[in-house]
């Protein structure tokens, strides 16, 4: 028989294959990838609890964004009952202290009014009472005409 190269080819691979296998290195692929799909495994689960995280973290992120737009909207409409007590109050303030100053002015008027007509009377009286004098003047000699006269101004006067 006459063995060609095929057949050696063919014998080296056999051999090859007992070798491998009687040494175990089947095994130890096997275990090597087991080990490397492990790994796979366990970076994915490591990845998928990482994403679960972040997932949470944002929902926590939007949900504290949320809550701090609604805060900032209560201080805002707050700010705007307060402001507005403020000017309801400051304007009832102002009403209130016109309101006193115009009574105040009035009452200084009605004053400055009753000493003027006093004052006008005052001077009235004085001026009756000359014209009186001076008719009495003119009239010299009837003593009840110049006591009735002086009478009825005084009495008129006050």
């Amino acid at each position: 028989m006459v063995f060609d190269q095929t057949f050696y080819a063919l014998v080296a691979l056999v051999l090859f294959f007992g070798i491998v296998i009687w040494a175990g290195a089947h095994k130890k692929a096997g275990a090597a990838l087991d080990d490397r799909a492990n790994l796979i495994e366990k970076e994915l689960s490591d990845a998928r609890k990482l994403r679960e995280d972040a997932e949470k973290l944002l929902a926590d992120y939007k949900q504290k964004a949320i809550d701090a737009e609604r805060e900032a909207a209560d201080i805002i409409a707050s700010a705007k009952t307060q402001a507005q007590e403020y000017a309801d109050e400051a304007a009832k303030k102002l009403s209130e202290t016109i309101t006193r100053r115009t009574k105040q002015a009035e009452t200084k008027i009605a004053q400055a009014q009753a000493t003027a007509v006093k004052e006008v009377r005052g001077h009235a009286t004085d001026l009756a009472i000359a014209a009186a004098g001076n008719l009495i003047a003119s009239q010299k000699g009837n003593p009840k005409l110049i006591a009735d006269s002086i009478a009825a101004v005084k009495t008129k006067a006050n």
